[in-house]
């Protein structure tokens, strides 16, 4: 961990609501004036999500807390939970993003709203393919052979397992994140479709259609911003809070997994991207921003997880929102001119 990083410890635990019981985490975190508004995956018995929400007086203090979800399931492709929020604030209007999980397959969905009491779905926004599908599409994209032996061993498991249950399994994305505001004219998010984070760009939800979805992945390396590089990247790499605009680019808090001989080790991670083409990358941490480190952070429901998920900005001061073995919602902070500094190191 650099000797920046601040951690402040978990600030909000599971309760005896029965929509929570077993655990919170990977929060979505919206700053408005001195407030902190936090969307978390609450998990029930049986590994069922919904959405719950609490409020923060600055950056730490609860002072509000819902007894009951602020979103549940609300058709087939979510009807084993919603997961993993991420909120962005777009021209006057919230965009929640989410991950559908039916049980089998997981998909990247958003909703909207004015408030963050009410929530207009517009379904699921990533592509749906089948892993055959899929396989067809992108087997002549990558000439790599570490991108073959990564994707295609993630390909042929999960077609095992489809084979297992006798069901339809369809190509995981996740980790929906948006930017902050459009570029060039278009809605802009990040999404991650094994192992790497990619960029999607559309002025319509219209333009996202089975078409789009074949000839984006038939090119997916024009759409790659990041691939798993790194030791400490070593597994696979998703994108954690929406990008924050600085005037040395996109800032990028993403999470990096790392598989060891005794499992898979969660980190939080740093990036600047170019501020008009966010596909470039200005500059990449070498080792993580911060670890596992605290007796939270190593054991839960998963050992060894941070996984950041929400970001806002005190003055200079930028708060990270995470989950903590999936299990806790914990939260660390730094200096935002420091962290870029230290990102811009690593340009020379």
């Amino acid at each position: 961990m650099y000797p920046f990083v601040k951690k402040h410890g978990i600030i909000l635990s599971k309760t005896e609501n029965i929509f929570e019981n077993e655990g919170v985490f990977n929060p979505a975190a919206i700053r408005e004036g001195e407030f902190v508004h936090l969307v978390y995956r609450a998990v029930s018995e049986g590994n069922f999500s919904t959405l719950g929400y609490c409020k923060l007086k600055g950056p730490t203090e609860v002072i509000e807390r819902y007894t009951e979800p602020v979103m549940s399931p609300g058709n087939n492709n979510e009807s084993h939970g919603i997961e993993d929020p991420r909120i962005t604030k777009i021209e006057g209007t919230y965009y929640l993003t989410y991950s559908a999980y039916d049980g089998v397959n997981v998909a990247g969905s958003y909703a909207t709203s004015k408030d963050l009491k009410k929530f207009e779905r517009h379904g699921i926004i990533t592509p749906r393919f089948t892993y055959d599908e899929y396989s067809l599409l992108i087997r002549e994209n990558l000439d790599d052979i570490s991108d073959k032996h990564l994707t295609f061993y993630d390909l042929f498991e999960k077609y095992k397992l489809s084979k297992l249950l006798n069901t339809t399994l369809y190509v995981w994305d996740k980790n929906l994140v948006f930017f902050p505001r459009k570029i060039h004219g278009k809605f802009t998010f990040l999404h991650r479709l094994y192992p790497s984070i990619q960029i999607v760009y559309y002025e319509d939800p219209k333009e996202l259609t089975e078409e789009y979805w074949s000839d984006y992945i038939s090119n997916l390396k024009k759409h790659i911003v990041l691939h798993p590089s790194l030791n400490y990247e070593r597994g696979h790499i998703g994108a954690g809070c929406p990008p924050i605009e600085t005037d040395d680019g996109w800032l990028l808090i993403y999470h990096a997994a790392q598989a060891t001989k005794t499992g898979t080790i969660y980190h939080a991670a740093a990036a600047l991207l170019d501020i008009d083409n966010p596909c470039k990358v200005l500059a990449h941490l070498k080792k993580p921003l911060f670890e596992p480190s605290l007796p939270e952070e190593e054991k839960g429901v998963v050992n060894n997880v941070v996984f950041p998920t929400g970001i806002v900005l005190f003055d200079e001061e930028l708060y990270i929102y995470y989950g903590a073995a999936d299990l806790r919602i914990a939260v660390a902070s730094m200096n935002i001119n420091t962290l870029l500094n230290e990102l811009k190191n690593e340009m020379k």
